[in-house]
Formats: structure tokens, sequence, C-alpha cells
């Protein structure tokens, strides 16, 4: 009997947490209550997991553990030590769930997975986002004005855990015969909202902002940030500036040589509020299209240097980040500056 292992990547939280939850679903059906175990490969040995996998427990009848940050997983004797369980483990009721946001792992840890068991989550595409909004109001029986998907996407991050999760505090505040107006949107979302990736894109992005002001606002932000519980980490932080910084990327592609887009060519590159036209349009004047993809490189560098060395430097790297995307547009940090 082999053992239950799946793997999940991609930036898709929302679905990917869902999926998670319908497998612990199933094991709490088939065999009752179960153990449920939250890991980081940061910080958790390997050895540690395949340990608790293999015993049995006196209190439950299954064990479930989500083993997050598996791109880090690379040493072959780690590997072996997986493949080893999944092949020799007797227990059936005992499942380890790989993540990464990231879209892949190592190949040799890929290739000891099942080819059912594994799945890419994948960003939801712009022109999605709109519908996916409107239906989860319809779920639960509301209905909005056309203009209200455009104006909660140019202020939550878009993926679809932050979405329903912002979109259900409108439930809370309103009875279903009330139809949600953009001024609704203003009330709940834009003066209540704690800060984020996105707030704190708006406050690296403030145009006619001397860079120094830009960085002392940014970095209060990040503070506040990293001090919520609510924040999602560093992983959420820096993924919501991926997205902003591909969405600015697009806003630069739209309008090379001088291009004037339609309205349909830009709401089908996400840009349908013009909250967002005004923001963006606002931070190309910023960074450039070749500033942008510096900028995402240094991002991915960044959290590959969170996910390896685990939560020690973790504020640092990220203030540094922040200094490097405000002052620098990109640029990184070769020496020590005085000015």
């Amino acid at each position: 009997m082999s053992a239950q292992v799946y793997l999940f990547t991609g930036p898709e939280f929302g679905e990917r947490n869902d999926k998670i939850d319908s497998i612990k679903s199933e094991l709490k059906k088939k065999f009752g209550e179960i153990d449920e175990f939250l890991f980081y490969a940061t910080d958790v040995k390997v050895s540690d997991v395949i340990n608790q996998l293999s015993s049995e427990s006196f209190f439950s009848a299954g064990t479930c553990i989500v083993y997050k940050n598996a791109e880090v997983i690379k040493k072959k004797d780690e590997i072996e030590m997986i493949g080893t369980w999944i092949k020799n483990c007797a227990i059936d009721s005992n499942v380890l769930i790989l993540v990464s946001d990231e879209i892949s792992v190592d190949t040799k840890l890929d290739k000891i997975i099942p080819k059912d068991n594994k799945k890419i989550f994948w960003e939801m595409f712009e022109n999605r986002k709109e519908d996916w909004i409107r239906n989860f109001f319809q779920k639960n029986g509301y209905r909005i004005e056309s203009d209200v998907p455009g104006l909660i996407l140019d202020m939550v991050e878009n993926n679809t855990e932050a979405l329903r999760s912002e979109c259900s505090r409108f439930f809370f505040c309103f009875p279903k015969e009330h139809i949600i107006s953009s001024n609704d949107v203003e009330q709940i979302l834009a003066h209540n909202r704690e800060e984020n990736a996105f707030t704190l894109f708006d406050a690296m992005a403030e145009y006619g902002v001397d860079a120094r002001k830009r960085l002392e606002n940014s970095l209060l932000i990040l503070q506040k940030i990293l001090l919520s519980k609510n924040s999602g980490g560093a992983v959420l932080l820096l993924a919501g500036l991926v997205s902003c910084f591909r969405k600015l990327s697009a806003w630069h592609m739209i309008h090379a040589n001088g291009n004037y887009p339609s309205e349909t060519e830009l709401k089908a590159s996400g840009f349908a509020g013009k909250t967002a036209r005004t923001q963006y349009a606002n931070a190309s004047r910023i960074w450039t299209y070749g500033q942008c993809a510096a900028i995402l490189a240094l991002i991915s560098q960044t959290d590959m240097d969170i996910r390896s060395g685990g939560t020690m430097f973790q504020d640092t790297k990220l203030f540094l980040l922040i200094y490097e995307l405000v002052i620098k547009k990109g640029a990184t940090i070769s020496q020590y500056e005085t000015d």
C-alpha cells in the first residue's frame, strides 16, 4: 500500500486552500477524527515530518500534514526519505500535502508524486476576476452595481482567498435587499481596509512626492503589515507586490509606442476602474518597463532568500527591498551608501 501524498503549487491561494480543505473533509468522512498539522520546510525538517506521519496516533484515526515552502526541499536524502515513506507507509489514513507558492519544485521531488495528485493553481485570468466577484455576491443572495467588481479589484489582492475575505465583509453590513454600490465599496473597503501589499504599492507609487518621503511612508506601512496578525506574512506580501509590478508592466506594454488603448483593451488587461488607471498611470511615470523587470527579479530573489533563510532576517530583507524599489528603482545596493 502506498501513502497518500499530494503536491499543490502556484499563486492562486484561494482555490488551492479549497482543495486542501476538501481532502481533509474526505479524510474525516472516511476515518473520523484526524490530527491536522501545518509545517514550513524552512522551519521543520523533512525527517520530523516523516516521523510524525509514520507514527500512529492514540487519539485520532489519521493525520494530515500540510507542508509549505516545498520548493526548498532539494537535498537528495530528504527527497529519498519522502519517496521511501510513499512506497512503504501502511497507514492510509495519514496524508502529506506538499505546498509551494512557486510554479514548480525540485524535479526529483516532482517525479515521486503520483501524476493525478499534482496540480498547479494558476492565478486567475484578469477577464475571469470580475465574473468571480459577481458570482460570489449572487451565490450569497446579493446584487451589485456594474462598476463594483472593478472597484473591488482596485483595492483587494487579486487571489480568491483575499477576494472572498473582503467581499464577505459586505454581508455583515447590508441586508440582502440592498444593492451594493460604488459608494458602499468606498465606505467598506477604502475607509476601513488594513494595510497590505496594495496600499504599500500605492505609497511607493505616489506621483509628485519626493522619493525619500515615499520611502518613509512605505516603510511605515510595511511595519504595520509585519505587525498585523492577519497580514499572511512575507510570502503573501511579496506575492502582492509581484502582482502590482506585473500589472504595471502590462500598463507599459499596452501604452508602448504612444499607443492609446481602447476601453476594451484596458478592461482586458485588468484596468477596469478609474482608480486603477490613475494609479498605474502615475506608477508608470516612476518606473519604466525595464525597471519593472528588474524589480520583479529583485522581489523573486528576496522571496527565495526569506524562504531559504527562515524568518530571522525577514524584516531586514523586506526593508532593504523597499529601499531598492523606491530609491534605487530596482537596482541593488552593491556597497555601503552614506547618502
